[in-house]
């Protein structure tokens, strides 16, 4: 049986695997660069708790500081930014939600409009529920039975074919 890859080609297709285990390690280090943290670590801790508050707008289901995204990146460096400049993590995340709205926080605050939101599949269900029942007692209930004139009435007409 003859052998897929000869002499140049497999030494090429190792060489190929070599490189890619060696980089590895190297693209691990660029999901958390180091030259993104703050030099005092009091704020480094304060940017990290803001940051994990925040969503990211790209993958949606993860913080800032989770993500890998260049916009989580971006994300990231203003909030260390505006930490760095010395305001409070309620001021980071009020600038953030003025620039980018609630949907930027992942836990948004209670309010009407989101208890409405949580709310409507429920009241939807108990409307669905409430219609169903009330057109299953219309269709089983037992119509009226017919008065004395009716009921001649209809023999009547059942006489006359």
């Amino acid at each position: 049986m003859r052998t897929l890859f000869r002499g140049k080609q497999m030494f090429r297709l190792k060489a190929a695997l070599l490189l890619v285990c060696l980089s590895a390690p190297v693209m691990a280090w660029a999901v958390d660069d180091p030259s993104e943290m703050l030099p005092d670590p009091k704020q480094e801790r304060q940017a990290e708790a803001i940051g994990a508050q925040l969503r990211c707008l790209v993958c949606q289901n993860e913080s800032i500081e989770d993500s890998s995204a260049g916009l989580a990146r971006d994300l990231r460096k203003v909030v260390r930014e505006h930490v760095a400049r010395g305001e409070s993590s309620q001021q980071v995340i009020d600038w953030m939600v003025a620039r980018y709205g609630n949907f930027i926080r992942l836990s948004p605050p209670v309010t009407i409009a989101t208890l409405l939101l949580w709310g409507m599949p429920v009241l939807a269900l108990l409307i669905g529920i409430v219609s169903a029942i009330m057109i299953f007692h219309r269709r089983t209930a037992m119509p009226t039975p017919l008065t004395e004139a009716e009921q001649a009435r209809l023999r009547e007409l059942a006489d006359d074919r």
